[in-house]
């Protein structure tokens, strides 16, 4: 049976005290509608149909460039007039028969188990609601019902102080036929308190059909909550990374403190990692077996191979080229990885050391204050302290090589494009702007010279009061 999920987003978010449209602001680094919109996808929906209207334009761009292969449709809700009202929006986008889930743009963490259950429970032929049982409902729908059946729901503004006692409430959420969704919003009036278009009266109008109505409810709280502020948006982030924190402790990651642990992408962990406090991953991350990450690190679309140290406050940003760290690699403390970096086993990279689109062989070494870019270093090379490949000449970029078993000395420059040979020594403060030749030494620095005849400048004496 056809599915088509159209997802409500169309509200400004009035106290979320943004130009931001609300569905934009990120959870886990990603918009909140893209949650959805991606649960959709997973669910195999036909289409996906966004109602937009606050900042449709740039909610529209967002989205398509996010998800460039989904097959993304908008409509506009201008003006808005009920959540009614918002969905007869998308009627023109709609086939005649199938199954349509109504989501919510502001509530991002509905589970795939939980839609698919309610989409079951529409089997094409039922009004299917989601709903949950709250401590407090204030703000939701509450569920009327003559035993198992519902007969109605009763938006909180419309319900009598008995109703308001109710805890079930609706979560704005349903799976409806096609055919069905149709004729009642042709036929949704708006004589209520607010004046508006409650796609809750569908309920009612089922019930006078004689199309059954149904209830299931959403396995937790959190997968229902939605985000009408910044103090809900932090609640919900909390909520979420300590669900996915739980998840890698149960398959055996070690977390020093999952309240301080943010995931904002996709993480694969063998066994025995350890991951220390405030560490953020970002994009694709990989980590192999016995891999320690200190406290204080972000990594973003990187593979850390077994058994390598990621020492504290190391930043590692591999963007679209990623980053690779072979086995049993030393990282940081305070070292950054740039895009391109591909470092392979026992490498150490020390504190304050920048390496972007380069690679590094096997035990290679740069422990201190120093610079690699566009660079291929071999096996065992040991690259000093403060040493630079210059390899910009602010047109273009330039590749450095440098061989196997070189020594760099401290606070060299080297000059792409050149070549260092293999066994080579680089004499401290040299400034090298040719490729220096295997085995030997090379120096490039002026001859140093004493002055006995040189005095060094003094302050004039101060005048007495």
């Amino acid at each position: 049976m056809v599915l088509d999920v159209v997802i409500m987003a169309a509200g400004k978010g009035t106290r979320m005290k943004s130009a931001r449209p609300k569905v934009l602001h990120p959870l886990a680094g990603r918009p909140l509608l893209q949650h959805v919109l991606e649960m959709g996808i997973r669910l195999g929906a036909a289409r996906l149909i966004t109602i937009t209207g606050h900042g449709a334009e740039q909610v529209e761009t967002v989205m398509r460039t996010a998800l460039p292969e989904a097959p993304l449709a908008f409509v506009r809700q201008e003006p808005q007039l009920g959540t009614g009202h918002a969905v007869q929006q998308a009627v023109p986008e709609l086939p005649e028969t199938g199954t349509t889930l109504i989501l919510n743009g502001d509530v991002p963490l509905v589970r795939v188990q939980t839609a698919q259950a309610l989409i079951d429970a529409c089997a094409g032929e039922r009004l299917a609601l989601l709903t949950v049982d709250l401590a407090d409902p204030t703000g939701y729908g509450r569920i009327l019902r003559d035993g198992e059946a519902v007969l109605a729901i009763k938006e909180h503004k419309d319900a009598t102080p008995e109703q308001r006692l109710i805890r079930e409430g609706y979560t704005g959420m349903m799976a409806v036929p096609t055919a069905h969704l149709k004729r009642w919003l042709a036929n949704l009036g708006n004589d209520n308190v607010q004046g508006e278009y409650y796609l809750t009266d569908i309920v009612a109008m089922a019930v006078a059909d004689g199309v059954p109505v149904v209830a299931t409810k959403a396995g937790s709280e959190t997968e229902v909550l939605g985000v009408n502020s910044p103090l809900q948006l932090a609640d919900l982030e909390r909520r979420f990374q300590r669900q996915q924190a739980e998840a890698l402790m149960e398959a055996g990651v070690r977390l020093a403190d999952p309240t301080r642990f943010d995931l904002r992408g996709d993480l694969t962990c063998g066994r025995d990692v350890d991951i220390d406090v405030n560490v953020i991953f970002e994009g694709t991350v990989t980590l192999g077996d016995e891999v320690s990450i200190g406290a204080n690190c972000v990594i973003r679309n990187a593979t850390i191979a077994a058994g390598a140290v990621i020492h504290p406050f190391t930043h590692i940003d591999g963007e679209s080229l990623g980053v690779d760290i072979g086995a049993g690699a030393l990282i940081g403390p305070f070292a950054r990885l740039r895009p391109g970096a591909k470092l392979g086993a026992e490498v150490h990279i020390g504190n304050f050391v920048e390496v972007k689109n380069s690679t590094m062989a096997r035990g290679a070494k740069a422990n201190h204050l120093a610079y690699l870019g566009d660079a291929t270093v071999g096996e065992r090379v040991n690259y000093g302290a403060g040493s630079i490949t210059a390899n910009y000449d602010g047109a273009n970029k330039h590749r450095t090589t440098i061989e196997a078993d070189v020594h760099i000395g401290s606070n060299c420059v080297l000059v792409a494009p050149i070549t260092i040979g293999a066994g080579a020594t680089i004499g401290a403060g040299s400034t090298v702007s040719k490729s220096a030749p295997a085995g030997q030494l090379t120096v490039a620095r002026g001859q140093q010279a004493s002055i006995s005849t040189w005095t060094r400048p003094t302050k004039p004496a101060k005048s007495g009061a």
